[in-house]
């Protein structure tokens, strides 16, 4: 008999799923089923190039249209998963349609976390998570309109620094006291808060968006502060909720996300939980995570798809994200969380290269890389080993990066 695997979700992680699993042996049906109506696309270019206009959807596919037709993999575009049956082994779909599964992948990926705030459904109020957000904001750039970003994270920044280039007056509010407070250190914050002054962007902290009011065309935001911010529109960016309904509502253990074993195997052992959407063990900070990645997705459905095909490898991979702002690239290896206390091998105060080296107490923890490709290598390189680094010697920018590391 012919056996099927059905993926949830057209996401980084479904696509990069069905062709790891078809290139390493699967013979059966693969089927995709997307809500999206585009083909499966990169994420990380919505808020720069994408929004920039400086690149369009068929260039920031995953992979052509035509090769998953040559792979033999079914796409079902705009279709909505809106139920599991896991006595029947089988999917229903907001078209009532029932497809029988041997193997089942969530891939579910998360969603835009919405302001609690009256009017928050005003017209020219905007999310950015796919394209057609995008696209609706798109429409509204234009060179020296106002607008209003809700959320000092890197999304926001991101987007802020995308509308800045075009040309349009960029204000940042941020509910918390500095901006990237929950991923980075206060020497960061300030580097990019500096960059963004420096790029025309005003950036408000520790102000809350209470409410927002379209008059005369303009959106006028009443803020905690008594402040009243008036844009031609307003971008929230205050970030996401991992789509674990379809799992809970099919009995499959949830936490911060569908919990997964090593092998990306949920609590019932035909169905795998892949990228945004798993919370997973890692090894290297023994701890669960989720982790909102390109990488983590790409690696989870690689390790999924090998246990389907009967070649299991578990899941062991260092978390590394980056974020592109101007002429700036942060490239980060590792979790910063839990540091207390940082190494600045650069020029952090007026320059735009240097690195924040994290660590809790002797051990090294992660690294955020501005424009410092060589140091964030060294870092993916040094934690996956497990090495010590000397602390003294990484701080000095005249030393080699390897004479730190220290004999064990």
């Amino acid at each position: 008999m012919i056996r099927n695997c059905v993926i949830i979700g057209g996401s980084h992680a479904g696509s990069q799923f069905a062709i790891s699993l078809r290139q390493g042996g699967w013979l059966g049906n693969i089927t995709i089923i997307g809500e999206e109506r585009d083909y499966p696309y990169h994420r990380p270019p919505l808020s720069k190039t994408f929004l920039s206009g400086e690149k369009k959807i068929e260039d920031i596919l995953l992979r052509p249209a035509e090769l998953y037709e040559k792979s033999r993999i079914s796409i079902r575009l705009g279709e909505r998963v809106k139920s599991i049956d896991r006595a029947n082994k089988s999917v229903i779909t907001n078209n009532n349609n029932i497809i029988n599964y041997d193997k089942l992948v969530i891939a579910t990926g998360a969603r835009v976390r919405k302001i609690p705030v009256p009017g928050s459904e005003t017209e020219g109020v905007y999310y950015l998570r796919n394209s057609d957000d995008v696209n609706k904001i798109k429409s509204r750039v234009i060179a020296n309109d106002h607008a209003v970003i809700i959320g000092g994270g890197y999304i926001g920044l991101e987007t802020a620094a995308s509308l800045r280039k075009q040309g349009m007056k960029v204000t940042v509010i941020e509910a918390m006291a500095r901006v990237l407070q929950r991923v980075t250190a206060p020497e960061l914050s300030n580097f990019y808060k500096r960059i963004h002054d420096e790029e025309g962007v005003e950036i408000f902290e520790e102000v809350i968006a209470t409410e927002f009011k379209k008059i005369d065309e303009k959106i006028h935001i009443l803020t905690s502060c008594g402040k009243t911010f008036i844009g031609d529109m307003v971008i929230v960016g205050i970030g996401v909720i991992p789509n674990i309904e379809l799992a809970e509502s099919a009995g499959l253990a949830v936490k911060n996300g569908v919990e997964v074993n090593q092998f990306c195997q949920t609590s019932d052992p035909e169905i795998y939980a892949i990228g945004d959407v798993s919370w997973h063990y890692n090894e290297i900070y023994e701890r669960f995570l989720r982790l909102e990645s390109v990488p983590n997705a790409t690696e989870q459905a690689k390790i999924a798809a090998l246990h389907i095909n009967e070649k299991p490898k578990a899941y062991n991979s260092l978390p590394w994200f980056w974020s592109d702002q101007y002429d700036l690239k942060l490239q980060i290896a590792g979790l910063s969380e839990g540091y207390n206390h940082i190494v600045i091998r650069g020029d952090i105060e007026k320059g735009r290269s240097f690195s924040a080296f994290y660590f809790k107490d002797n051990n090294l923890l992660a690294v955020d890389a501005v424009n410092s490709p060589r140091e964030f290598m060294f870092t993916k390189m040094v934690l996956t080993k497990g090495q010590k680094l000397n602390k003294e010697i990484l701080s000095d920018n005249s030393l080699d990066l390897k004479s730190a590391i220290m004999n064990q």
